[in-house]
């Protein structure tokens, strides 16, 4: 452990917070450890909102690689203490465990929870050679419906975990089908639990859909989002409906992106139809600004994406992974993954909608998240899962 890192967490024990008197029992310390807080996808915007609400602990948060203003600022804590270990790779990966073992022994937490594969992995073998009896919880925020659109690193590491599942106190699962296919697979079936994401809802605003209709898409550019069946079927669907508009937001949907382009050719998807937003700090400016949002993943858990812009108002055409056609329910419609006709035909779909039929679709979708999804009683399943006597 580095001298700065030592420094950095001593001062943060005492920071903003009195040391509490011998009449009080002390706050309560608990570690998230992460695979990469710089990201801006669901389970670190999850965790930030957890850190939020967390307001009677002391928290530790440990990334294996780095930690990013935006989250730091999401999260809004002054009780969450930062600690980034900084692990490039594969190379880096072994020191990493050790500096995180280190760092259990020495700060002794009463709880662990680990986000992500990489995290679980490192989290467990950690307390092992910290020799600490601590409860370690893993966060799965994964499905299995397409293995081979994740990183072999990855994949790699849903190995490692099924082998140490066993070890973990209890497992949370952020979809029912995340859930199934990890137990098929062999990950341990006990303690294990179901818990959706949550969200702030924004102030409900009348959606109503524009002239031409404004279709959005969201989520980092990778194959498991699956952009090239997206742009097929947007390309299809100018045939019949040529005044819609696309709008894509996420990490690496820019046009200096070769093979984004390479992509957009490939489906001759018109240039001038699609507009590209990039990484957005803002998600509620681009939700505002469409009438209809599409997921076209190959493999999911809990997709964020559909919950906020249902929160939005927003219907929502999906592929049928993870529980997205459960999220989306009766507020949109949810298609095979990889078929762009079928993505294409349901956009199509929603777009013939009368301005009754679309404002009924709106209101079902704000309502969905309104009544199953909100942040706090998703905090309070957390609360009750992680520590139920506390």
């Amino acid at each position: 452990m580095t001298v700065d890192m030592k420094l950095s967490l001593s001062q943060s024990n005492l920071a903003g917070k009195a040391k509490p008197s011998s009449r009080h029992a002390p706050l309560r310390t608990i570690m998230h450890i992460i695979t990469n807080f710089t990201a801006s996808a669901g389970a670190e915007t999850m965790l930030a909102r957890l850190l939020r609400q967390s307001r009677t602990e002391r928290i530790i948060v440990v990334s294996l690689l780095d930690i990013s203003e935006r989250n730091r600022n999401l999260a809004d804590n002054p009780n969450v203490f930062y600690v980034p270990l900084k692990a490039g790779g594969a190379a880096t990966f072994p020191m990493a465990i050790l500096r995180l073992a280190q760092l259990i022994r020495e700060h002794q937490p009463d709880l662990i929870l680990c986000w992500m594969y990489h995290a679980m992995v490192a989290g467990t073998i950690g307390v092992r050679i910290g020799r600490k009896r601590t409860p370690i919880f893993w966060n799965v925020r994964q499905s299995l419906d397409d293995p081979a659109s994740l990183s072999r690193s990855s994949r790699a590491a849903i190995t490692m975990g099924k082998w140490l599942s066993g070890a973990a106190s209890g497992v949370i699962y952020n979809s029912y089908r995340a859930r199934e296919l990890h137990e098929a697979y062999g990950y341990s079936k006990r303690n294990a639990v179901v818990i959706p994401n949550g969200f702030d809802l924004p102030p409900l605003v009348q959606s109503e859909p524009r002239e031409p209709m404004r279709i959005g898409i969201a989520g980092r550019f990778h194959p498991q989002k699956d952009h090239a069946t997206f742009f097929h079927a947007a390309a299809s669907v100018l045939r019949t409906h040529p005044n819609v508009k696309f709008y894509a937001a996420g990490h690496g949907l820019t046009l200096d992106n070769p093979a984004l382009r390479s992509l957009i050719a490939e489906a001759e998807l018109p240039l001038k139809s699609i507009e590209f937003w990039g990484e957005v700090s803002d998600m509620s400016r681009f939700y505002d600004s469409i009438d209809l949002f599409v997921l076209s993943s190959r493999t999911e858990g809990f997709p964020n994406v559909i919950a906020e812009a249902m929160s939005h108002s927003k219907p929502v055409v999906t592929t049928n992974v993870g529980d997205a056609a459960a999220l989306v329910g009766r507020a949109g419609i949810a298609v095979p993954s990889r078929r762009p006709e079928a993505l294409a035909s349901a956009i199509r779909t929603m777009i013939d909608l009368s301005p009754d039929e679309y404002a009924r679709m709106a209101r079902r979708a704000r309502r969905r998240i309104e009544v199953e999804y909100t942040l706090a009683a998703v905090a309070q399943k957390y609360d009750a899962f992680l520590h139920p006597t506390w």
